[in-house]
């Protein structure tokens, strides 16, 4: 890496080239870093805008699990002996032991926000307060130019071979929802920023049913039981659906899955997605026991405030009321009848979409989409590109359309960064597994069938059956 002055003002305070810089800071361009730190002679950066790593604070409740085992940490299922695992995090924390006599696979989401701050703090490329505000090709010397500010105001300029763009999502409010003011609307992912207005509350309604929703409800119902505010809970999902965490269908979680899956067409691709919500969208079944748990409690106490749970309900429209209310406007799904319900706060519990990379907008142009906007992204996770770029830009958390189910799930990031810097190498870096599922997820290949001549003994019978038989031996 180099660096020197610049003596246009107007341009960047420093110049410095790399082989690779990845945007943004989350568990995904951190596990990147990671891996990288034992690759001789790559030259990698990571930035990030933040002034320190965050993970989903507003969800962070005391007591709030991994919903993914502490192996999808962000090496080990790639090099179980790399000296950031999240065993060598416990080790030097001199928890290893206590975590043992613990029995549970699963951390607490508090307990791995520790280690990613652990790791970043090993990881001297990784750097926060750093702003990119746009990124160009550069024909010559064939790099993009990151430009970037530091929050000390400093402008930055950093060329780079390939880029990789990990910038996670942001909360999705369904339009909806749109006739509500911040005032009595909250997302999910900002619940725990908003206790006041919690607090202050005589009613509550959370919308949506996935592992957020069901723990704001978890802890809207400890409230309640405290005298808290009234509760209600809506979904459209015909119920309270819980997480698909069976081991077969965790198979669709792994390499193995993610190849067959990105190998098919685009339409039976979506059609997937809309039907295996259920795989990464569900509600742990633990949090749903929890959740019946305090509803059985309050069965005995009948001065609490009132608590509903409705599933099969779609919210159409929101306004607020001259007093400072909120009122939907909802429809049963399975019988058509609308009805209003009112409440003072409303938590939309209603997902994340991908955060689209404003800093991208000069190269546009050289992004190939598909028809439905979204980026076409290639196996080993690069966006195809106009031809006359010659560097790759790699997508992570980007890739659910192309990649499946499996790319917003912890336990493929290792495998991802790996296949990425496998790339960016140019050589096997890294060995990825080959053996990851038990399930074949493609149809059997055609076999070869050689026809020998049929005898009186070997010839086929007569009538439908002969057909039957036919058509199989066609098949076979």
């Amino acid at each position: 890496m180099t660096h020197h002055r610049n003596d246009d003002p107007s341009s960047a305070d420093q110049v410095s080239t790399h082989d690779v810089v990845a945007i943004g800071g989350g568990p995904f361009n951190l596990g990147l870093a990671a891996l990288a730190s034992t690759v001789p002679g790559l030259d990698l950066v990571v930035l990030e805008a933040r002034p320190e790593l965050r993970w989903h604070p507003g969800l962070m409740f005391d007591d709030a699990k991994l919903q993914v085992s502490f192996l999808a940490d962000l090496v080990t299922l790639i090099e179980p002996t790399h000296p950031l695992s999240f065993l060598a995090y416990l080790r030097e924390r001199d928890r290893l032991y206590s975590f043992y006599v613990r029995e549970r696979f699963h951390p607490t989401r508090r307990e791995y926000e520790d280690y990613l701050r652990w790791t970043a703090g090993k990881l001297p490329v990784v750097r926060f307060s750093h702003r990119v505000e746009r990124v160009r090709w550069e024909p010559d010397p064939q790099r993009f130019a990151v430009h970037v500010v530091r929050a000390d105001g400093a402008r930055l300029r950093m060329l780079a071979r390939d880029l990789v763009i990990g910038i996670g999502t942001e909360p999705s409010l369904p339009g909806a929802l749109s006739g509500l003011s911040d005032a009595c609307l909250v997302h999910s992912g900002n619940y725990l920023h908003r206790q006041a207005e919690v607090r202050a509350a005589r009613h509550v309604t959370v919308v949506g049913a996935g592992q957020s929703g069901a723990e704001v409800v978890l802890d809207l119902l400890r409230r309640n039981l405290t005298g808290g505010p009234g509760l209600t809970w809506l979904t459209r999902t015909p119920s309270f659906a819980p997480l698909d965490y069976t081991k077969l269908v965790l198979e669709m979680t792994t390499p193995a899955y993610v190849r067959y899956f990105h190998a098919l067409p685009q339409a039976i691709k979506d059609r997937l997605i809309a039907e295996q919500w259920q795989h990464y969208k569900g509600i742990s079944i633990e949090t749903l026991e929890q959740i019946h748990d305090l509803l059985y409690e309050r069965e005995l106490r009948p001065e609490l405030a009132e608590v509903a749970l409705r599933c099969g309900v779609a919210v159409e429209a929101a306004a607020r009321t001259p007093s400072g209310r909120a009122v939907l406007l909802c429809r049963h799904r399975d019988t058509g009848r609308s009805f209003r319900h009112e409440t003072d706060m409303v938590v939309a519990a209603t997902g994340y979409q991908q955060r689209e990379p404003s800093f991208l907008g000069p190269i546009e142009p050289l992004l190939r989409r598909d028809p439905s906007g979204r980026y076409r992204v290639r196996l080993d996770h690069s966006i195809e590109l106009d031809d006359a770029v010659s560097g790759r830009v790699f997508v992570a958390h980007a890739d659910l359309h192309s990649h499946g189910v499996a790319a917003p799930d912890l336990g493929i990031s290792a495998y991802r960064n790996a296949t990425i810097l496998n790339t960016i190498t140019g050589r096997e870096v890294y060995r990825l597994p080959e053996h990851t599922a038990y399930t074949t997820f493609s149809a059997p290949a055609p076999a070869t069938v050689t026809t020998a001549p049929r005898t009186a003994a070997t010839a086929l019978p007569h009538g439908p059956g002969a057909r039957v038989l036919d058509r199989l031996e066609r098949y076979s």
